[in-house]
């Protein structure tokens, strides 16, 4: 038999085999290739089709076989890269779906080096993804995150704020979703004077637990210390809201007062380039509501039974920019 026979036949086997794959008779496809394997050994696609049919019959580390077979006879037969790096990725999917996904990173890190194509850099980079949070998973520990919020509090108790500091990271990264944590963290950065990190961790708290009031308190003092006193006022007076007894907030919501009364220009001047105050005096309905209060002071007053002009106006008030004295 011609070697052009050979190889005409088992592209019909080949073509046989697809048409099988297409109605999932999986055991005949595969049949088809093994006998397309046969009249040409040095075609890697045939090896490639069957392990297309692995994946089919969730059958993930005979894929990996073939792969790494079809491998082998593109180096012998000196195949064009796209192909190898082909084999490469159909591995790297057969170890991912099987939910090894360090070889599965491995798998495509080496289609890449045969043939890059942005759909497997954008699966390299989403393994990559699940590796760590993976990684993050395995290190949640919420008794070792006790452990090291302990020996934090230890340690800020002692005046030792970087120390502190450590720890309570240490512990974030055990526990992630105790808000807590984020507010222990928070007074360490204040101590530490990084005002604005604070602020972050502050934030943070609040998303975890939006009634947490000492996060409130933290942000409002965070915030005073960075001169923004409305957006201060704003968080004690949310604190007091929750907590109407709290002497914190309320001292906080004193200090504010006393901030601006102190230095009413810069206080201004601070509010006008909050987004939120821009946004409200940029409003062509609320700018009318202002022109008026000029000439006819009486006339706010009946705009403030809608609620949203209230809110507005209050914000305007916290800011320093109207008053209705």
């Amino acid at each position: 038999m011609k070697m052009s026979d050979s190889r005409s036949k088992a592209i019909q086997a080949k073509e046989d085999g697809n048409s099988l794959y297409k109605q999932k008779k999986f055991e005949e496809a595969l049949a088809k290739y093994d006998e397309a394997i046969a009249l040409d050994p040095t075609d890697l696609t045939f090896h490639l089709n069957k392990a297309a049919v692995r994946i089919e019959q969730k059958q993930y580390e005979k894929c990996v076989e073939d792969c790494d077979r079809a491998v082998e006879v593109g180096r012998e037969n000196k195949a064009d890269f796209k192909l190898i790096g082909k084999a490469f990725a159909r591995g790297a999917l057969a170890f991912h779906k099987n939910g090894d996904l360090l070889n599965a990173k491995k798998y495509y890190e080496k289609s890449l080096t045969e043939h890059g194509t942005p759909e497997t850099r954008r699966k390299l980079a989403e393994i990559e993804k699940m590796i760590k949070e993976e990684e993050k998973k395995s290190y949640i520990n919420p008794e070792l995150a006790l452990e090291e919020k302990n020996k934090g509090k230890e340690l800020f108790e002692k005046g030792d704020y970087p120390g502190a500091l450590q720890r309570y990271t240490e512990a974030m990264k055990r526990d992630p979703t105790s808000a807590v944590l984020f507010s222990n963290r928070a007074a360490c950065y204040q101590k530490l004077a990084e005002f604005k990190l604070a602020l972050q961790d502050c934030d943070e708290c609040i998303k975890l637990d939006p009634t947490f009031v000492k996060a409130y308190i933290r942000k409002g003092y965070a915030l005073v210390a960075l001169k923004e006193y409305s957006k201060a006022n704003d968080a004690f007076r949310k604190a007091l809201e929750l907590e109407p007894n709290s002497k914190e907030a309320a001292d906080g919501c004193m200090k504010c007062t006393s901030a601006f009364m102190s230095n009413p220009e810069e206080t201004r001047k601070r509010a006008l380039s909050d987004p939120e105050v821009q946004k409200i005096l940029a409003d062509p309905a609320m700018r009318l509501i202002l022109e008026q209060m000029k000439s006819d002071p009486k006339a706010i007053y009946e705009h403030l039974q809608n609620p949203e002009v209230l809110a507005k106006m209050e914000k305007l008030m916290e800011a320093g920019l109207v008053s209705f004295a």
